[in-house]
């Protein structure tokens, strides 16, 4: 059993996200322990399960009522468990396949939406003003922005690089190394320091933030408050991320572009 565990550990994305870092992962780890031998649980089943949970969690949010607002923040954390699963699943069993990755990417993608679509349109009915409309629009809006920004750099760099995606493979590797390891065997001391470090993550307010922001939002029913902050955030990282990425192109720098992106 302690085999198996440092097996499915050894899985875990080192560069998780602030809240799958320490805790949707861990929990995904665990679970894992018991079902990823199953044969009949496949990864691509399990991202099917974690969009068709956070689906479910859209629908309890439009109903704007406590009750199911709490059913919503749990079936959140859960779609996010089964989001993590999946990718350790398929590692440990050694069948991480190109179909996977993208069937993971874009549901994780569409969850995004719906969660602050039915989150701006429960606020609106709430305060019966046209303002959580638009910070879900601009959230959202500003949100995908970073995401395209990514993507379409390492395409730039792909098509005038024929050797980026190995120069860049390589350099995450050496990266990698450097990190701080923690887990199992690492004593509490190098976990803590580890935990610590990863805090600064929250900052970055990416797919996990979001995770912990509205469901914590959803718990205390405090659904405006948090669009502010998801609007404001995404309009910085929206709005820096295209200038910083352009100006790196513009200027040639390419090194920089080599070292592993934040969206």
């Amino acid at each position: 059993m302690q085999e198996k565990f440092q097996k499915l550990w050894d899985t875990k994305n080192k560069n998780d996200e602030w809240w799958s870092s320490f805790v949707t992962s861990p929990i995904a780890i665990m679970i894992n322990l018991v079902v990823v031998d199953w044969p009949f649980l496949t990864p691509n089943r399990l991202t099917a399960l974690s969009f068709a949970t956070g689906l479910a969690a859209g629908v309890c949010i439009l109903a704007a009522e406590p009750i199911y607002f709490f059913i919503a923040a749990f079936l959140i954390n859960f779609s996010h468990v089964l989001d993590c699963m999946d990718g350790q699943m398929a590692k440990y069993r050694g069948t991480s396949s190109r179909f996977g990755n993208y069937f993971d990417k874009v549901t994780d993608q569409v969850k995004v939406f719906v969660w602050f679509a039915a989150a701006s349109y429960a606020s609106f009915n709430q305060t019966q003003s046209v303002t959580p409309v638009i910070l879900g629009f601009t959230g959202v809006c500003f949100y995908y922005l970073r995401v395209y920004v990514k993507y379409v750099t390492i395409f730039i760099e792909i098509e005038h690089d024929k050797n980026y995606l190995e120069n860049s493979s390589s350099h995450a590797a050496s990266s990698g190394q450097e990190a701080l390891k923690a887990g199992p065997g690492a004593g509490f001391l190098k976990n803590f320091q580890w935990f610590i470090g990863e805090q600064r993550k929250f900052f970055l307010f990416n797919e996990a933030v979001f995770v912990f922001m509205i469901s914590f939002a959803l718990v205390i029913n405090q659904l405006l408050p948090m669009l502010w902050i998801f609007a404001l955030s995404q309009l910085y990282y929206g709005s820096v991320r295209a200038w910083q990425r352009g100006n790196q192109i513009y200027l040639e720098q390419h090194a920089e572009l080599l070292k592993p992106m934040e969206k």
